[in-house]
């Protein structure tokens, strides 16, 4: 059994694995194994629901050497005035491209799919091959590179959490495409943006709002799509985030931030009676929310424990349902909320978001940062991980991710000029709008106000 050197094993092949990689041969000439369950890279866009589009532009999205879409607004559409969201199907392309073009060419990444890491992670390092069950060994160099810690799930490949009595009609959301005639009526179950995609779907297709009935166990605060923009949009996106800072800075308490946020734009809900209890960065148009309001059967009974042929029993009671009608399965849960832990570590690196978000971009980050030579206890000082997105404080943990490692970063020249060249950068573009007297204003808001919101966070988190 022949034993495979490698300076990085990389276990995944996804939207991480593959920043991480293209970052990292950009910047030395290290050796780098890549091993995925699949047979080919794009991590979980491969089981995505055919209609989903990236949350945020393409402009911003993949790895940093290869360009994903046109970096162009569109024109026409739901997305009109907005910079392009690639679907699935051209992230997966996308990603194969790059594996085809960028990666394999170099001649510093070999990629073995269809295989399953089965090391312990720490000195023993192998993978077995699925369709031979051979049994390959590692020796690795340097690091081994896990991208699986945060474990992202989608609706066609998890479990419900609830029992589903077999005779009712469940599915999950990329099934709605397959639909051969008209139900009586849909059960959206889920309240996050899988869900949030489903019923604009349904209505997008001219499907009546009535006929639709919205199982949302919690209340989401939303982000606007307008104030994520790259490019020539850039500066809606400073803008927003300079007055998302100056409200944190400003804010006495928890629920005056949230009222102060509200107020100036950086978050959006639902329903203004209904406080919102989750906030996992879903991102949505003026034109979406106001298609979604739409839908006045919302179910706010708690998540679903059973699902009946005539009643789906929930955790604070239960509602009637019947057989014609499709019940659709928004429930899986993204990214899982782990604990941190130091990216950095002996022999190993676990990649994460330094905000809770973006992952691409801090997994390119990471890269960048690892191709440097810095010992590890200052790569980590460089890069303090942030759990995912979930509740309302998380915004708070988002902001303060950003600012803290804005802060660390830009003492360090190498790492502020690898920012202003990554096309995975949000504010990518902005140094051609500095003459704007909106973009000064909003560069003068942020300034005045970083340092307060930093410490203005540590406090509120601390208090809550």
């Amino acid at each position: 059994m022949s034993v495979i050197e490698t300076d990085y094993l990389i276990v995944g092949a996804g939207a991480s694995g593959m920043a991480f990689a293209d970052a990292l041969i950009a910047e030395c000439d290290a050796d780098v194994v890549m091993v995925d369950r699949r047979h080919c890279p794009g991590g979980h866009w491969n089981d995505a629901y055919p209609f989903v589009r990236i949350h945020h532009a393409s402009a911003c999205y993949g790895v940093n050497s290869w360009m994903l879409g046109t970096d162009s607004i569109d024109q026409t559409g739901p997305n009109a005035g907005f910079y392009e969201r690639s679907t699935a199907a051209e992230i997966c392309a996308y990603y194969q491209r790059v594996l085809d073009e960028v990666l394999l060419p170099s001649g510093q990444v070999r990629f073995f799919g269809m295989c399953d890491y089965v090391g312990d992670w720490a000195n023993e390092h192998a993978f077995t091959s699925r369709v031979t069950g051979a049994s390959t060994p590692v020796c690795v160099r340097r690091k081994i590179v896990d991208t699986t810690y945060l474990d992202v799930t989608v609706p066609a490949t998890h479990t419900p959490s609830f029992t589903v009595d077999p005779d009712v009609t469940f599915i999950p959301l990329g099934e709605l495409t397959n639909m051969a005639e008209r139900p009586t009526g849909y059960t959206v179950i889920g309240a996050g943006k899988t869900a949030m995609d489903a019923c604009n779907w349904l209505l997008d297709n001219g499907e009546e709002p009535d006929r639709i009935r919205w199982i949302r166990p919690r209340e989401a605060w939303l982000l606007d799509r307008m104030m994520l923009q790259p490019l020539d949009l850039v500066t809606e996106t400073v803008d927003g985030l300079s007055l998302g800072i100056e409200a944190l800075a400003q804010a006495e308490t928890v629920g005056a931030l949230w009222s102060r946020l509200e107020a100036c734009g950086q978050l959006q809900r639902f329903d203004p009676q209904i406080m919102p209890t989750m906030f996992r960065g879903a991102i949505l148009s003026a034109a979406e929310r106001e298609a979604l309001v739409q839908i006045e059967n919302v179910v706010r009974l708690g998540h679903v424990q059973s699902l009946g042929t005539d009643r789906i029993i929930l955790e604070k009671g239960e509602i009637p349902t019947v057989r014609g009608h499709v019940h659709v399965d928004c429930t899986a849960c993204g990214y899982h909320k782990q604990p941190v832990r130091p990216i950095f570590e002996p022999g190993r690196i676990v990649i994460q978001s330094l905000i809770g978000a973006v992952q691409t971009y801090y997994a390119a980050m990471i890269g960048f940062i690892e191709s440097t030579g810095r010992d590890d206890a200052e790569k980590n000082r460089l890069c303090p991980p942030v759990a995912q997105v979930n509740v309302p404080l998380d915004w708070i943990r988002f902001v303060h991710g950003m600012l803290n490692t804005s802060a660390l970063h830009s003492t360090e020249p190498d790492i502020t000029a690898w920012q202003a060249s990554s096309r995975l950068n949000l504010t990518r573009g902005m140094e051609n709008h500095l003459s704007e007297p909106r973009m000064k204003t909003a560069l003068d808001r942020w300034q005045a106000n970083a340092e307060e919101a930093l410490k203005n966070a540590e406090h509120l988190l601390a208090e809550n």
